[in-house]
């Protein structure tokens, strides 16, 4: 029976030692998987913050009350449009400057008359015709994020409008879930980071600002975490893993340092299981020893005390395994929530990627405008105008039917010829074409297609699915692109391409799922596409062509005149 009972105790030493390890390893696995998605979902929301803010200053420098102020030197109310243009975007902050770098209107009314002409952002911005992203330091030493843009009239610059972009709610975000997270610049540098003490450093200099642990300390790390797989770093005085991501923008990359608290509580939780039980098992042979031996009276009794004893500690186990369950459900409704600021991250970069198409065609017809009046040929150029006046007035159209997928119907339909829907969508996406290598080739029939639809949002639908086509066919040497328009007993278009096709046609209308790498789409095109035709009373399907490539095609009813849009939804 004693050597039984040797046997058990061996065997429980291998188990745990066995165990511990194992679940280290995987706990640890699992504990840097979370962090790297925690990584991910935290350069959503920096992308956002930036995409948000970088179309603001092209707007601001094309205002003609800003112009007409810059030009005749009357800032009296400059600052107040400032500010309200702040409080309708939501930047951080805006400041107008002049040619010569003297702040002349701003939303913070103290920073008017400063004069920032060797400032990073007034230089670049002065050098380029477009809208430049610098990163700076103000007399506090601490780190400014500004989108500037030169303010044009007449070929002349007359100013910069500079947006500031307040990272900071970030920083204060992260701090509430993670352990440390910094972002470092091109150079390596901390430009953004949850212990202040770092900004300005390389992450081997931060590390070291913390004092090493302490001999204790480290006795104590030894005897919690001596089976833990070895630390990435330490931070104040506990061991840590250590995650990086990069953040495809000007090189930045964002680090996270997470501990080893969760893994350590999660495997003990288990071991403290496995050591009940086999300490159940050895409490068992003793008590048959203690019988075989007819053990004294007293005997008897210290044994009773000892279960009792043992019985404690497997209460007190039980409540600690209670404890971090509840611990567990915290982190998850945590994880949710970031799922959630995630998803409105999304939705405004979705914003930025709806306007692209619109805002490539105004610089085309500014660019247009600009040499007829070199030219000396202004009635043509008021035409130019009148079309960017067109795709502004559509731009706010478009942002309005973004949420179109959520909702069903409700705009006001008109007859629309299904050939110049698709003319205009094709004159949309002309920047983007030309600035590649595609044979685009258009089948339609000389008469009229008539359907009942909003036009905007009918071209909305077509825009979407060329710039689709575009981006499947984006790596191959003969890109084509087919457009198809017919009439039946229903009005018909197809876009057909010679792309890979696509791997899932089930989930190809379901909002946010994309096969594009993260950063470059949201997955709401066609899911917004596929509510405004069935809005129309069509339809809008998909499949992969014999020959290779991916064909979308729309199905609207034919418009015949004293139908109304309801009936046709009907049918």
């Amino acid at each position: 029976m004693r050597s039984a009972i040797g046997l058990i105790f061996v065997g429980a030493l291998a188990a745990i030692w066995i165990t511990n390890a194992w679940l280290t390893e995987r706990f640890a696995e699992n504990t840097r998987v979370h962090a790297e998605l925690r990584l991910e979902l935290y350069t959503g929301n920096l992308r956002a913050e930036l995409d948000r803010n970088e179309v603001v200053p092209l707007l601001l420098a094309r205002d003609p009350a800003l112009i007409g102020a810059l030009s005749s030197g009357d800032f009296s109310t400059t600052s107040a449009r400032l500010i309200a243009a702040q409080k309708e975007i939501g930047a951080a902050s805006i400041r107008l400057l002049d040619a010569s770098g003297r702040t002349v209107g701003a939303t913070d009314r103290y920073q008017i008359g400063a004069n920032v002409v060797s400032s990073p952002y007034f230089v670049e911005a002065l050098r380029s015709r477009d809208t430049v992203f610098t990163v700076s330091t103000n007399d506090a030493g601490a780190y400014e994020f500004n989108h500037s843009r030169a303010i044009v009239a007449d070929g002349k610059t007359l100013g910069i409008i500079v947006v500031g972009a307040d990272l900071s709610q970030l920083e204060r975000r992260w701090s509430g879930i993670a352990d440390a997270v910094v972002v470092t610049d091109s150079e390596g540098r901390i430009i953004l980071s949850t212990e202040p003490r770092w900004r300005g450093l390389t992450i081997p200099e931060a590390l070291e600002v913390r004092s090493a642990p302490s001999a204790i300390q480290r006795a104590f790390q030894v005897t919690t975490d001596w089976a833990a797989p070895p630390a990435d770093a330490y931070l104040k005085g506990r061991a840590v893993m250590r995650s990086e991501y990069r953040i495809t923008f000007r090189g930045w990359k964002m680090v996270g340092f997470t501990t080893y608290a969760s893994t350590r509580e999660r495997v003990n939780a288990v071991l403290a299981l496995e050591i009940m039980g086999f300490a159940i098992l050895l409490a068992g042979a003793f008590w048959l020893l203690s019988r075989r031996a007819r053990l004294q009276s007293a005997a008897y009794m210290r044994e009773s005390a000892d279960l009792r004893a043992l019985n404690a500690r497997l209460t007190s186990e039980i409540a600690e395994r209670e404890r971090v369950q509840k611990e567990l459900r915290v982190a998850e409704q945590t994880v949710q929530q970031s799922s959630k600021l995630a998803a409105l991250g999304e939705m405004s970069a979705g914003v930025s990627h709806e306007l692209n198409q619109p805002l490539a065609a105004m610089k085309t017809y500014l660019a247009g405008a600009r040499l007829l009046l070199q030219r000396n040929r202004p009635e043509e150029a008021l035409s130019s105008f009148q079309r960017i006046d067109d795709l502004i007035e559509r731009m706010g159209a478009i942002t309005r039917q973004l949420k179109s997928y959520a909702r069903k119907g409700g705009d006001a339909v008109e007859p629309v010829d299904l050939r110049a829907a698709v003319s205009s969508a094709l004159t949309m996406m002309e920047p983007q074409l030309r600035s590649r290598t595609i044979r685009v080739s258009r089948n339609a029939p000389r008469g009229r297609i008539m359907v009942l639809a909003d036009r905007i949002r009918l071209e909305q639908v077509i825009i979407n699915l060329l710039r689709n086509a575009v981006d499947a066919v984006k790596d191959r040497r003969d890109a084509a692109i087919e457009i198809t328009v017919e009439a039946g007993s229903h009005a018909h278009v197809s876009v057909r391409d010679n792309g890979p096709g696509v791997s899932d046609l089930e989930k190809l209308f379901e909002p946010f799922w994309t096969t594009k790498k993260p950063g470059e789409g949201t997955g709401l095109g066609l899911a917004i596409s596929s509510s405004i035709v069935a809005d129309f009373g069509g339809r809008l399907t998909a499949h992969n062509a014999t020959e290779g490539g991916a064909v979308f095609h729309v199905e609207l009813p034919l418009h015949r005149p004293g139908e109304t849009h309801e009936a046709l939804a009907a049918e």
